[in-house]
């Protein structure tokens, strides 16, 4: 399918000798059909017969489905199929995939159905799904299918469903500024990786790039300028492109902390500390004791769940150095009013309980980074605890046995970058895998995880190839069954995905050390 050279491997056509098979059904577990496929899918057969061969100029999806979305995903993979120099070697077998989908919900959630199966003969081709959501897994997977040098495909019957429901990816707007255009081309690529969260660290310390009609100075004079702002069209631009691509999309607000941004706009919002505050400055996290606080953030956390309408906003919670609090005067009586003097951990539980009373009064889940957890807020049993530091095993352990929900981004931090093929480390890593004589029912509690690109040194520049194909390797850990895991059986395929990327026009950085793809990528003159 793509050729593959490295100093240890001789040169490897992935799927040309793998159309040719003609066996019985093969057993996946013990011996998985070597073809290139990511994420990897759950149970697939090889089946008896010759290999089905197509005209990608005339090929056709059809389906009874009138869903807009369905249709475009349409025109999107006639697109894929079209993207190399067609030469007719073979006479066309194969006219059309036929697409049915079960039901026309077209509302996206965690709990939304990503299931399908395709069946591929010599001349006939149907993928069946309970969503489009679904549909959009098995397009993407029978476009992977297809052999670019002679566009056959192998015949096969596979049934794919995700192992975890929360597959994110979290990109960091606020350290440095990522465009729209950038944001859609992530998405896009996070599609073909199967991912269906898309966690937006929109604001932090350095900048509040989102702008908010209800407090329009926040961006006004939080960003780092006029050109490095979302406009709410921006904001819901992104959600229905996302939308489009099966990615759900969770905005994160993080508060106490990393909020320095938000206090050139709200006088009175953070506790002032001269010299005692966040990098060496004068002012530190929110202030708790300030009243007026809880009204901004009620007002403010109201728009946002109105312009992102998912089941979820991230809250934060992480790294609230109680220094600042610790040397301010107005806190410190605060506190000694309210018998919690000395007690921080007290303060900010506080904090955060009055925030989590907003989320319930507006009828919004939430997803707050482990400390919240670590901490004892009293946070509802529909809360998700997101992991994020090294002893992520315990964090998960205790998080599951006390009944909640959690999800993991420790050991996927692709932002920290290694010589070499990196992707292999964050391959090896599984949310499941923290505890082993946890219960089934702990384990089920682990919903998946987030792929953390966080932006201290990327930006529009960069973003897209230090990305890819490096998250696609968690991205598979995240769908595929348990079992898929070596990393031998996944190098040949994440440089073959990582050359599909490129011929779909995505600068994806290579995996191996010496290798080339049938077309390479060149930026537009």
């Amino acid at each position: 399918h793509y050729f593959i050279q490295s100093n240890l491997r001789m040169t490897l056509p992935l799927l040309g000798a793998v159309c040719l098979l003609t066996t019985l059904t093969t057993s996946l577990q013990s011996n998985p059909p070597l073809l290139p496929l990511v994420p990897y899918p759950q149970h697939l057969d090889i089946l008896e017969g010759s290999p089905a061969v197509i005209d990608p100029r005339r090929f056709k999806f059809t389906s009874h489905s009138n869903s807009i979305l369905l249709q475009e995903a349409f025109g999107r993979y006639h697109k894929y199929l079209n993207l190399h120099d067609y030469v007719q070697e073979l006479p066309a077998t194969l006219p059309s995939l036929q697409v049915e989908v079960k039901s026309s919900s077209e509302e996206l959630v965690l709990e939304t159905s990503e299931n399908y199966t395709l069946t591929v003969t010599r001349d006939t081709a149907l993928l069946k799904a309970d969503t489009v959501f679904g549909a959009m897994r098995g397009l993407e997977t029978f476009s992977q299918l297809v052999n670019t040098l002679n566009y056959t495909l192998p015949p096969v019957d596979i049934t794919d469903y995700p192992r975890y429901k929360f597959r994110g990816l979290m990109l960091d707007t606020s350290r440095h500024y990522l465009s729209v255009g950038v944001l859609k081309h992530l998405l896009t690529a996070a599609s073909w990786s199967k991912l269906n969260v898309f966690h937006w660290h929109i604001v932090d310390d350095p900048s509040f790039p989102l702008c908010s009609t209800e407090f329009p100075e926040l961006c006004a004079r939080g960003a780092f300028s006029p050109n490095h702002v979302y406009s709410q069209e921006d904001v819901l631009d992104i959600v229905l492109f996302a939308h489009r691509h099966g990615i759900l999309v969770i905005p994160e607000l993080d508060t106490p902390g990393h909020t320095l941004s938000w206090g050139k706009a709200l006088p009175g919002f953070l506790t002032h500390c001269p010299g005692h505050g966040n990098i060496g400055a004068d002012y530190g996290p929110v202030d708790p004791t300030n009243e007026g606080v809880y009204s901004v953030l009620g007002r403010l956390f109201k728009e946002v769940t109105g312009l992102f309408p998912g089941q979820f906003v991230h809250l934060g919670g992480d790294e609230v150095h109680y220094g600042c609090w610790q040397h301010n005067e107005n806190v410190t009586a605060w506190m000694a009013a309210h018998n919690m003097t000395g007690n921080y951990d007290a303060l900010e539980n506080y904090y955060e309980q009055r925030v989590l009373d907003i989320m319930k009064s507006l009828n919004r889940n939430y997803i707050v980074w482990e400390e919240v957890f670590n901490h004892h807020v009293d946070i509802t049993p529909q809360s998700i605890v997101h992991a994020w530091k090294g002893d992520w095993q315990k964090v998960l352990g205790r998080a599951t046995r006390a009944g909640y929900r959690s999800i993991l981004s420790s050991c996927w931090y692709i932002s920290r970058i290694s010589y070499g093929s990196d992707w292999t480390k964050f391959y090896q890593c599984d949310p499941r895998s923290f505890n082993a004589s946890a219960t089934y029912e702990e384990q089920q509690l682990v919903l998946g995880g987030t792929i953390c690109m966080w932006g201290e040194f990327v930006d529009n520049t960069n973003a897209l190839h230090r990305t890819w194909p490096r998250a696609s390797a968690p991205a598979e850990r995240l769908w595929s069954p348990e079992y898929i895991k070596d990393v031998d059986f996944m190098a040949p395929r994440i440089e073959a995905h990582r050359c599909r990327m490129v011929a779909r026009g995505y600068p994806a950085e290579p995996t191996f050390k010496r290798g080339y793809c049938k077309k390479e990528f060149s930026w537009r003159k």
